[in-house]
């Protein structure tokens, strides 16, 4: 009797959506607003829209940020970002994962991409590969941006967490 290797079973992955619309302002100069017929950019599919009432990227938090809940026994694998800007010139520059610490006192970050996301047409794209396992603690999501005119906006379609089971 001949006895064959078992073979193990592929990881389970998957790509969770979470909840774009709850993203918050990282300081006072970042405008987050929602319109669910239009958020003025495109053809009329509504999304987090996101504007500045300074230019650049500096001088504040030009952030727009939010906590994850990822389900148990899941490891974060990176960040599918669904966006549409109405001008190439204003766009997302990083896309950042940050895990709080014990104590909760810091967070290090555990993701820090700064592909630029300026394709002036709607776009999904998805962050460098990283595995972070969040039973070592809360993650924060961010997208920075960087804004040449105060008209402009950037608006969030989706955001996703690339997940594979632990």
């Amino acid at each position: 009797m001949r006895i064959s290797a078992l073979k193990p079973k592929p990881k389970l992955s998957l790509t969770m959506w979470v909840n774009h619309l709850s993203l918050l302002p990282g300081d006072e100069s970042v405008v987050t607003s929602f319109s669910a017929i239009s958020p003025g950019v495109g053809s009329g599919l509504s999304g987090l829209a996101i504007q500045s009432t300074t230019t650049g990227d500096t001088g504040g938090d030009k952030v727009v940020e939010k906590s994850l809940d990822i389900p148990p026994g899941f490891l974060v694998k990176g960040v599918r970002v669904g966006y549409e800007n109405s001008n190439a010139r204003s766009y997302i520059t990083q896309v950042r994962l940050a895990q709080v610490q014990n104590p909760p006192a810091r967070a290090v970050v555990m993701l820090d991409d700064a592909t630029p996301l300026d394709t002036a047409g709607p776009a999904f794209a998805d962050s460098a590969a990283t595995t972070i396992d969040p039973a070592a603690g809360p993650l924060l999501l961010s997208l920075r941006m960087n804004f040449a005119d105060t008209s402009d906006k950037i608006v969030v379609r989706g955001l996703g967490l690339h997940l594979v089971r632990a």
